[in-house]
């Protein structure tokens, strides 16, 4: 029997689907991940080809957050000044004034994100992980939530840097969007054939905290402690990996498991929410060896392979104690 608080979490999850697809349309997955990044304090790379409405999405989501959203693009010639803002000298008051950069925002769309080189990528790496950026040797506390929704395009080789592992490893998740399904498609034809209704707030920052408050109640039992660890140790000593997944890996994907199993109306986790989240959470951390990568090896196949191999107990939902 479900409790009022995970009946308000499914209904607000609930409510930012159906605004979203007023506009997006797109897997209901990418949807819930974006959520589960959000009340888990982690950040999205959405990686696809030109045209599949990254954008589109990114800017939906936090119009129902009811949020702060900024908008970065970048450029090769965007400096980190530009994103965390720089003091500028106020004349009447004889002092120096932050002039707030873009970055100050609940959720930042960082994009095109590997178009800028890695002096200004790292930029990000502070406002990321400390929930903080340093301007001229201050540190400067950002409005909470803050969600980084980076967005890059795989096909394209000139003119783009790639990211450092430093900073990929700093994501929560990394999305891959492709074309939409033959159904998908013909929807959203139907859908722009006519004025499109525009996506309503649907949440505040008071209940986003209050959902994030909430994840820390959700149980979860020793055993699929020992299933998220041996999964991510699966990935450090798998023949075709060089790096595996990190300790931040390992923490993220408990958390995540937690903040899936509340968005599912659940107390405690089961397996399948580490399932469903191992391959986005860790693919992007995966180095493979150069032999691995010429027999056209890729880390989501070493993440399947964790899937199928690691044992992770019964799929039995049982009510935690």
């Amino acid at each position: 029997m479900t409790t009022p608080a995970e009946n308000q979490t499914q209904h607000a999850l609930a409510a930012v689907l159906r605004e979203i697809e007023k506009v997006y349309i797109g897997k209901a997955e990418t949807i819930e991940m974006l959520m589960v990044a959000l009340l888990s304090g982690g950040h999205v790379l959405l990686e696809g080809v030109p045209g599949i409405a990254k954008t589109t999405l990114v800017k939906a989501f936090a119009t129902t957050l009811g949020c702060d959203f900024r908008r970065i693009q970048f450029t090769p010639d965007l400096l980190p000044a530009d994103i965390t803002g720089t003091n500028v000298l106020d004349l009447s008051k004889n002092t120096f004034v932050l002039h707030k950069g873009p970055i100050f925002g609940n959720v930042v769309l960082g994009d095109e994100i590997n178009r800028a080189p890695a002096k200004t990528q790292s930029a990000l790496l502070e406002a990321m992980q400390e929930g903080q950026v340093t301007v001229d040797g201050s540190s400067v506390e950002l409005p909470m939530p803050f969600l980084v929704l980076a967005t890059q395009n795989p096909v394209e080789h000139e003119g783009v840097y790639r990211l450092p592992e430093a900073q990929l490893d700093r994501f929560l998740f990394r999305l891959r969007l492709g074309y939409p399904s033959a159904e998908e498609e013909r929807r959203l034809l139907s859908t722009y054939n006519q004025t499109l209704p525009s996506p309503q707030a649907v949440l505040d920052t008071t209940r986003i905290q209050a959902l994030k408050d909430a994840v820390q109640d959700i149980f979860i039992e020793d055993d699929l402690l020992n299933y998220i660890s041996e999964l991510v140790r699966f990935t450090r000593t798998h023949g075709s990996v060089w790096l595996g997944g990190s300790p931040r890996a390992t923490l993220s994907l408990m958390n995540c498991a937690k903040t899936r199993a509340l968005l599912h109306g659940r107390t405690f986790v089961v397996p399948e929410d580490i399932r469903a989240l191992a391959i986005h959470l860790l693919s992007h951390r995966l180095i493979l060896t150069p032999e691995a990568e010429l027999a056209g090896v890729s880390s989501e196949s070493v993440i399947q392979e964790g899937l199928e191999t690691v044992p992770h107990g019964p799929m039995v939902e049982v009510e935690a104690p």
